[in-house]
């Protein structure tokens, strides 16, 4: 990958080997933005799993308290509760019909489609013949990310207010936006540290030893800084 010159500048200046506090590698990225829009604030995490044992996977989700800065389109499948996922503010609502749009793809051309699923149980195994559909694009529900649900409302607001889902990658490693670069330090580090402590919480039973080996923070668009463990 071949970066501009605004990242190769600030690539040279900063010592990449080197490990700062969580507040100190924040004010780094902070002070070395190269975008002139809002980027967001990414953590990149390397885990300790074994990626190729589905025991020690790890999938959950996290509420962040100030939210993540970007706005959810939420999509409900339902047979049970359109009712209220209409009034809890969802984008989108539908029952078996979706399913067909989802086929069709047809569901994501329409408004900017979505970025979160939530449905009612009795829907789970009818989403089984477009999982491979949703599954690609972090879409399918999962009771592990309380997207799989009975509490309609109470999902989408949280959702609507920051919560997040996140799991390892194929080499076991776990990326989530936690806020933009507006957000005061006070409100990043609030997210960041409850983003941590969700990660350390979803341990997986069978792991033993140190779960989070190396962290790196960044902007979507600057250079990753390595934060001490």
């Amino acid at each position: 990958m071949t970066h501009g010159k605004k990242y190769r500048a600030v690539a040279e200046k900063l010592d990449r080997e080197k490990s700062y506090s969580l507040e100190e590698a924040l004010q780094i990225v902070k002070d070395n933005k190269i975008a002139k829009f809002d980027e967001s604030i990414e953590v990149h995490i390397k885990t300790g799993i074994d990626p190729k044992k589905t025991d020690q996977q790890i999938r959950s989700a996290v509420s962040l308290p100030n939210g993540t800065g970007k706005t959810k389109r939420v999509a409900v499948i339902t047979s049970t509760g359109a009712t209220e996922a209409k009034n809890s503010g969802a984008e989108i609502v539908g029952g078996e019909e979706m399913i067909a749009e989802i086929k069709s793809g047809k569901i994501f051309s329409q408004n900017g489609g979505f970025d979160v699923l939530v449905a009612t149980p009795e829907m789970m195994p009818k989403l089984a013949v477009v999982a491979k559909i949703l599954g690609p694009k972090g879409l399918m529900p999962n009771p592990k990310t309380e997207t799989v649900t009975t509490k309609i409302k109470e999902t989408v607001d949280a959702l609507k207010r920051g919560r997040a889902a996140y799991k390892t990658d194929n080499s076991g490693n776990i990326h989530q936006i936690v806020g933009k670069l507006s957000f005061t330090d006070e409100k990043l580090l609030e997210n960041i540290k409850a983003f941590l402590e969700s990660i350390e919480k979803a341990k997986p039973a069978s792991f033993k030893g140190k779960l989070i080996k190396n962290i790196s923070l960044c902007s979507t668009m600057g250079v990753g800084v390595k934060v001490i463990v």
